[in-house]
């Protein structure tokens, strides 16, 4: 008997054979490495990569980036974010279409909590990698975990090098992502500026195609206060342009004493490609987060519902309520009672 699979006919045992090989593949990859061995002396057509990458993940370098995807992505999930969407779409399209950068793609989002920050480094990990924060190649740091203590910072220094060293090794297309940027000791990032830099090899390994991103509450104040001018003047929000925001941005991070980047030699020497603003969130984008979150949870989007969740979030500044204290980072805690 004979079964059929995508490059040819396969032998029914062997077939079997391949399904036993998948079970075992996380309790001892050497042995099934040598009996794919075997199969493919019979049939001419396997190899130990192909089938082992089917059920473990494999890194895939060249694995391109699915820019439809991603912007539809972005599109439906984050909600109020103009700018954050178009420089995130072309900043990854962009990197990911060069076949020979000259430096890692390295992004710093900024603003207040609940405005989609950590959302957006999700939906971007999940689009460089398919299992997303669960990717091997995708490691996120969050300062007061992974960074608690001022007086280790030495430490701290040696073992990011040595943590990003060793994954960029395996794979050169890996993810960093910082949480809590602004909740991180000074200093103890530039330990990786050697990576970010214009440099084609250190160490004998290139970092030029692998990705950083940090998160921060730092400069959220600053993007607020624009937004407000904005808003009192009497201009919609779409009208803010990265060119509004950028610049004050990275001067304001870079003085910030309670921000990680504070005096960092990564923005003295130029090496962060964007800084990223996301704007606070107003009524009808908490709205619009909960309705995705009932959609998640495979409810009906119940209008009733939707308005009380939103009415009983507050609002700022005092005198005029437009924007969201904490975006719609309690959202999904408040729709527990509903």
């Amino acid at each position: 008997m004979w079964l059929a699979s995508g490059r040819s006919r396969v032998p029914a045992a062997l077939w079997l054979l391949l399904l036993a090989l998948r079970e075992a593949a996380a309790l001892d990859p050497v042995s099934v490495g040598l009996a794919i061995g075997v199969v493919s002396a019979f049939t001419g057509y396997l190899s130990y990569e192909d089938w082992f990458c089917r059920f473990a993940e494999c890194c895939d370098a060249e694995r391109p980036l699915n820019a439809s995807a991603l912007k539809q992505d972005l599109k439906e999930k984050l909600f109020g974010q103009h700018l954050a969407t178009e420089v995130i779409l072309k900043a990854l399209i962009g990197f990911k279409n060069n076949k020979n950068p000259k430096k890692p793609l390295t992004l710093s989002l900024h603003g207040w909590a609940g405005t989609g920050k950590n959302f957006a480094s999700q939906i971007m990990a999940e689009n460089l990698h398919p299992r997303g924060l669960k990717s091997n190649f995708v490691h996120l740091y969050v300062s007061t975990l992974h960074f608690p203590h001022e007086q280790k910072i030495k430490l701290y220094q040696d073992q990011l090098q040595k943590w990003i060293r060793g994954n960029v090794s395996a794979c050169p297309t890996s993810v960093f992502i910082f949480d809590e940027m602004d909740k991180l000791h000074p200093g103890v990032i530039d330990a990786i500026k050697p990576f970010l830099d214009y440099y084609e090899q250190v160490d004998g390994v290139s970092y030029r195609r692998a990705i950083f991103i940090f998160l921060s509450n730092a400069g959220g104040d600053l993007i607020t206060r624009t937004a407000l001018d904005f808003w009192r003047a009497g201009r919609k929000r779409e009208e803010i342009r990265l060119k509004d925001l950028e610049p004050v941005l990275s001067v304001g991070v870079f003085n910030n004493k309670h921000s990680g980047l504070w005096h960092s030699t990564l923005i003295d020497r130029n090496l962060i490609d964007y800084f990223i603003p996301f704007l606070p969130l107003e009524y009808r984008h908490v709205q619009m987060c909960v309705r995705a979150e009932l959609q998640a949870r495979g409810a009906a989007v119940d209008e009733e519902v939707v308005s009380r969740v939103a009415q009983e979030m507050t609002f700022f500044p005092k005198d005029e309520m437009v924007y969201s204290n904490k975006g719609c980072k309690t959202v999904q805690s408040r729709l527990d009672f509903y």
